[in-house]
């Protein structure tokens, strides 16, 4: 084994200095792009290349600089105007870039920097800007979010309410200087409140109330009962958590289920009465409880039934599954807290509590019993409720 250990760091070590020297030579494929976008540098200086976009964008400043506040927010007409005369948003790049750079001089006393102006056209061509703590994401994403406003309702997706209020307020004045509108939606906000902030040209909000939003409106009978309207383009923050890590986890919508809620009390004192490994088993790593063959017919004699597999009884194996889970899987003040007789989920990512949520299937109602908390029906899942948060910086319709 230890030779095959050597082999393997000789190949790693040749391989990583072939890399190395193609990339001496050719260079790394983000500066290559930053080269055609104008932006060179070397170790001791850096230039703007004349006549690339770049270049196009600083020499439009001093223009920008002579117009009125009022001239300023006559910016978004105009561009539309010109849009309607046959002209693309890349055609307007340039002029649209150094319309943003100079609200935001004008209106938050920041300017942005050549390399900011790259990752704006990084994310308006759907691509990813990777950019550290400090560099200033927030206002980098008021580039494309100006830009694709002009021809459609933009969407920038944050990780909570808080950033999404937050960034909402502090970029505002760069929007409504230049002429449009913006909003942000918030988890448990009047529905028309909603409208109001989805009518914008701009809309700041969390992946998960643009993803519940849309499976709301997919469940509403007629389109004027909808709130969010055409789908056209949208700016994703923190891409790696939203569209990784949270996107394992589904969006459910469910309703009322008729049935006896004293089931999950029962559920769960048949549950206590079981004997982890013997009658069931427990795999932390795949978070499931599975009664064995033999905690089947245990828990069949407790509950006094035949057999779990007749017609009225197939669904106590589920509710007494789930009795497990809350018992050996779900963790007081790490996964939920019990607040005023109920139970409240926290959000596993951002350590949110999540009021009015509930988990699926029982599952939520098998957490109350053993904490003498109240409980509530269980829900059921309603048709085309499963969604997962995959839309980043592209231009897309409704389905």
């Amino acid at each position: 084994m230890e030779l095959f250990d050597r082999v393997g760091d000789f190949f790693t070590s040749v391989t990583a200095g072939i890399e190395r020297t193609i990339t001496g030579i050719f260079g790394a494929s983000n500066e290559r792009q930053m080269k055609r976008l104008g932006f060179e540098r070397n170790k001791q200086e850096t230039r703007i290349r004349p006549g690339s976009m770049l270049d196009r964008i600083n020499q439009l400043e001093p223009e920008w600089e002579k117009l009125t506040e009022a001239e300023l927010e006559q910016t978004a007409a105009k561009f539309r105007e010109r849009i309607k005369a046959g002209e693309t948003l890349d055609d307007l790049l340039p002029e649209a870039f150094a319309a943003v750079r100079e609200a935001g001089k004008r209106y938050l006393r920041m300017r942005h920097y050549d390399v900011q102006m790259i990752g704006g056209y990084v994310l308006h061509n759907g691509m990813i800007a990777e950019m550290v703590t400090g560099e200033g994401k927030t206002l980098v994403a008021t580039l494309p979010a100006f830009l694709n406003a002009l021809t459609g309702k933009v969407h920038v997706v944050t990780v909570n309410d808080y950033l999404a209020r937050r960034d909402m307020e502090w970029m505002a004045p760069v929007y409504t200087g230049l002429g449009l509108t913006v909003g942000a939606i918030q988890a448990h906000q009047p529905n028309e409140e909603k409208i109001a902030a989805y009518s914008c040209d701009i809309t700041y909000g969390t992946n998960n109330e643009f993803g519940f939003d849309y499976l709301r409106d997919n469940m509403k009978p007629t389109r004027e009962m909808q709130v969010q309207g055409p789908l056209k383009f949208a700016i994703v923050d923190e891409i790696d958590n939203i569209l990784i890590d949270e996107a394992r986890t589904p969006l459910i919508i469910s309703g009322p289920a008729d049935d006896d809620p004293r089931k999950y009390a029962k559920a769960n004192q048949l549950a206590l009465q079981l004997r982890k490994d013997e009658h069931f088993e427990v795999k932390e790593k795949e978070h499931s409880c599975h009664l064995t063959e033999a905690g089947v017919r245990h828990a069949e004699e407790l509950a006094g039934v035949e057999s779990f597999y007749t017609a009225g009884n197939m669904e106590w194996p589920h509710l007494i599954d789930n009795a497990l889970k809350a018992h050996h899987l779900y963790k007081r003040d790490v996964n939920y807290v019990s607040m005023q007789g109920e139970i409240i989920i926290v959000d596993e990512f951002t350590g949110r509590l999540m009021k009015g949520r509930q988990w699926s299937d029982g599952l939520h109602q098998g957490s109350k019993p053993r904490k003498a908390c109240r409980s509530r029906p269980k829900r059921k899942r309603s048709p085309r409720s499963r969604c997962r948060i995959i839309s980043s910086c592209t231009k897309s319709s409704r389905a």
